[in-house]
């Protein structure tokens, strides 16, 4: 299958680490398809050599960026104006039918079947469900496209600054035209709705096959224990959690696949994040036991935070505790 492909992107190299990883997890679970990530002029040198050992193409591409601050303010993303790189990928026409998959994201087995859908085919955004997210989506490299696209992207812009409102605007009738362009939610399972919609994880999330590390924290910015296992950060930010299984996995394959090659080509822990870190991590994400200072809050205003999406998932309304409650209901 050499003229089909998955592609992802690198715009610096924290995502190339990202990168690294979902392209090591391809290879272990035996893709038959060639591997290919576009890399902007902000990934080192060092960081292309490392993604030239797991990827068959390393491809430099100017920045594409939206430049749109007001529509990035809206979603507290203003690092997503970038994401407009991810265009270039219609670019890529010496391949028949490519498959794109964020650099924040990992699977969890083989996805070569999804080469059968057609353009453009995507799962539901768990915020929008009638808008596609762009973490994972099928396409066929076009030059007609490509440039469609820029031209799209000048004129009209994106109602979220990024490329997935650009996208699910140019791919307007997605949500409507054909279902079968619809994948289903497993091959683009988010962190976030693991712990909003807790009883269909619990029925299907066996069943998952890509999981899509949403929202501003990824899995590199924590840190990974390999003699136990654990994973921690060092915040007191509990807005954004992780599943512990998918975060270990992660640090699993980064740890003995990815760690050893990055060593190799000189880029340390602190090089390859682009800042020196501090090891001083206090929270074990891990076993979801975070609680933060005991606060009293109210039955109306507990009520208020579910409503506005600000669940206490680190302590009243952790996973573990949901679960509690669902067992105690179902028995």
């Amino acid at each position: 299958m050499s003229d089909q492909a998955f592609v992802t992107l690198a715009t610096n190299d924290l995502y190339g680490k990202g990168a690294l990883v979902l392209g090591t997890s391809l290879r272990n679970h035996k893709t038959t398809r060639k591997l290919v990530v576009l890399v902007s002029p902000q990934v080192s040198n060092n960081m292309r050599a490392v993604l030239e050992q797991i990827f068959d193409e390393v491809i430099l591409v100017d920045v594409l960026d939206s430049k749109d601050s007001a529509h990035l303010a809206m979603i507290k993303r203003p690092e997503l104006g970038v994401t407009f790189t991810k265009l270039h990928c219609w670019a890529l026409t010496h391949y028949s039918k490519c498959v794109f998959m964020d650099a924040d994201t990992l699977v969890l087995c083989n996805i070569d079947e999804l080469f059968e859908r057609e353009e453009l085919s995507a799962a539901p955004d768990p915020g929008w469900p009638d808008c596609f997210n762009t973490g994972v989506f099928v396409y066929r490299p076009s030059t007609e496209t490509y440039n469609e696209l820029l031209q799209y992207s000048t004129e009209k812009g994106s109602f979220d600054g990024g490329d997935q409102g650009l996208l699910n605007s140019f791919f307007s009738n997605w949500a409507t035209a054909d279902i079968n362009k619809h994948l289903p939610f497993i091959y683009n399972l988010s962190s976030v709705a693991i712990y909003s919609y807790l009883p269909a994880f619990k029925q299907y999330g066996a069943d998952s096959k890509v999981v899509h590390f949403l929202g501003k924290v990824k899995p590199w910015d924590y840190s990974y224990d390999p003699t136990t296992r654990c994973v921690t950060r060092d915040s007191d930010d509990y807005s954004t959690i992780m599943h512990p299984g998918f975060l270990n996995l992660w640090w699993d394959i980064f740890t003995t696949s990815v760690l050893p090659l990055l060593t190799e080509h000189g880029i340390s822990k602190e090089t390859s994040s682009g800042a020196q870190e501090e090891d001083k991590f206090s929270e074990a994400v891990s076993q979801l036991s975070i609680t933060p200072p005991d606060e009293v809050v109210s039955s109306d205003e507990r009520k208020k935070k579910w409503e506005q999406g600000q669940a206490d998932y680190m302590g009243v309304d952790s996973f573990q505790n949901i679960q509690k409650k669902l067992d105690a209901y179902l028995n």
